[in-house]
């Protein structure tokens, strides 16, 4: 009877932990749908007036917004891709509001032969979001000083190298000449849930594990007969 004690601890107590993990994955797919439906119904909300200059506008990701001014002919492309068409690049442009503050633009999306298209200063009126994209990392390439191409959204960065505001409107519709431009909104398809495939994944191998040791204490009764 010793010789089943320890197996089956070991095979109890992985089972345990291995269904714990899943139903904590659970949990947080509970909690992660909860946030993207929060999210969802945030960038739908109503429209409202940029926030105040000088206002840290990471916290206010997604909330909806509408401003009225132009473009200044400065432009940050930053390469993209779109499925169904292929490669091309995210145009981020400064913008200068009616009230003369300057803030970054994501236009939206060009394809690759409309990168060297004239794009001069053009008046807009803008529905979007405001946006803090998370795209930069230690392995992101700085902005290719032969072309001027950046490989990645990054705020503080673009306002600097573009003299605005550390605020990014990413367009949902515009009204005036697009040049060319698909504005792409913001939705929620962007942001990853993966926690069903990780809660299965844990409940797959407590099943595993489960068998394991049904099998270890099989092998051990064919020992003592």
């Amino acid at each position: 009877m010793k010789r089943y004690i320890f197996p089956l601890i070991l095979g109890l107590g992985g089972c345990a932990i291995l269904l714990s993990l899943g139903f904590w994955q659970l949990r947080r797919l509970e909690w992660k749908e909860t946030k993207l439906a929060q999210i969802e119904a945030q960038i739908a909300g109503a429209s409202q007036e940029l926030p105040a200059s000088g206002t840290p506008s990471e916290p206010l990701k997604y909330q909806p917004v509408q401003m009225a001014g132009g473009t200044t002919g400065q432009e940050i492309l930053v390469l993209s891709g779109q499925k169904g068409v292929g490669a091309g690049y995210e145009v981020i442009a400064a913008f200068e509001t009616g009230e003369g503050r300057r803030v970054l633009l994501d236009r939206g999306f060009i394809r690759e032969e409309g990168r060297d298209a004239a794009r001069p200063p053009t008046a807009l009126i803008v529905t979007g979001n405001l946006h803090w994209p998370t795209e930069t990392d230690s392995y992101t390439p700085a902005p290719d000083a032969k072309t001027g191409i950046w490989f990645a959204r990054d705020v503080p960065a673009m306002a600097a190298a573009l003299g605005t505001e550390p605020i990014m409107v990413v367009a949902s519709a515009l009204e005036g000449d697009m040049q060319g431009v698909e504005p792409r909104a913001i939705t929620i398809s962007g942001i990853p849930n993966d926690h069903l495939n990780y809660a299965i994944t844990w409940f797959s191998l407590a099943l595993v594990w489960a068998g394991m040791t049904a099998f270890l204490m099989w092998r051990i009764r064919r020992q003592q007969i």
